[in-house]
């Protein structure tokens, strides 16, 4: 497994005047990415104040996390924009410490 870094922007549908919990599908979307972290796809994420997002994955390929990604509510609705997906190898780890 590799690891890969998401990149999203707010999509056309997002509405820049309320937090991540208020958009529009927020109860479809939060139950989307809690499988995948459930399943250990997802270690890693959260939003940019500026509406977009950024989650880091475990997956086997970049078509594999795009693949995983598509049924996402947020997606299919326009209140996120896929921007990027690019490998990355973690050298430094100190989330274990802040547990």
């Amino acid at each position: 497994m590799a690891t890969y870094v998401v990149v999203s922007d707010a999509g056309p549908n997002r509405d820049l005047s309320k937090g991540a919990r208020e958009q529009a599908y927020w109860d479809d979307h939060a139950t989307f990415v809690d499988a995948l972290v459930e399943n250990g796809s997802i270690i890693l994420g959260g939003p940019f104040e500026d509406g977009g997002a950024m989650i880091v994955v475990r997956s086997d390929s970049e078509d594999s996390v795009r693949a995983a990604l598509a049924g996402d509510p947020w997606y299919l609705n326009g209140i996120l924009t896929l921007t990027s997906v690019r490998r990355w190898e973690m050298f430094i780890n100190e989330l274990h410490r802040l547990a």
